[in-house]
């Protein structure tokens, strides 16, 4: 089975090639990646614990799901594509910002990513894959943010900086159509 390509860009988010995922990682290279944030009805987050078989951050607690476009695939499409393999179904999405970060692992690599990060809605129980996903649960957004502070090391390390942002939208906006 031939590696999955990743998209390399620049800071402008424009494609300057493409590499294997295990050499980009390896390297600190930036690719486009993108961030998925599911929410209920009562304003909760759905997280995924990664699959125990993951090469880096095995059993920690993440966003909803995340990863890489193809070529060719819209933000929007890829989303939805990983959304399904990941956590059994598909909705609606909506792309809300992008940002770079880079975060290093202990393993010697390192994720350095334009990430678009999105937002969409459900409220049934996913039907996740368990090679990709041990585990899941809905979380109010004040509480997430109370239980990275106190257990860091339970959470992947571009959720903790992924969140934050996510957290520090979602105040903004909602103060914006309260005002």
């Amino acid at each position: 089975m031939m590696e999955e390509q990743v998209i390399l860009v620049n800071e402008k988010d424009e494609q300057i090639g493409t590499m294997p995922k295990m050499e980009v990682h390896e390297k600190a290279l930036l690719h486009r990646a993108f961030s998925v944030f599911i929410i209920n009805d009562k304003g909760e987050t759905m997280l995924q614990q990664r699959a125990a078989e993951k090469y880096h951050s095995p059993l920690l607690w993440t966003n909803t799901c995340c990863s890489h476009q193809r070529v060719g695939e819209t933000n929007i499409r890829a989303g939805k594509r990983r959304l399904e393999e990941e956590m059994g179904f598909v909705t609606e999405l909506t792309e809300l910002f992008s940002f770079i970060y880079k975060a290093p692992f202990d393993n010697g690599l390192t994720e350095h990513e334009l990430d678009h990060v999105m937002i969409g809605t459900f409220n049934d129980v996913p039907k996740i894959n368990k090679r990709e996903v041990e585990n899941w649960k809905w979380m109010p957004l004040d509480d997430i943010k109370k239980d990275i502070a106190s257990n860091p090391e339970h959470y992947t390390e571009w959720f903790k900086i992924i969140f934050d942002r996510f957290y520090n939208y979602t105040l903004q906006n909602k103060t914006k159509n309260e005002g």
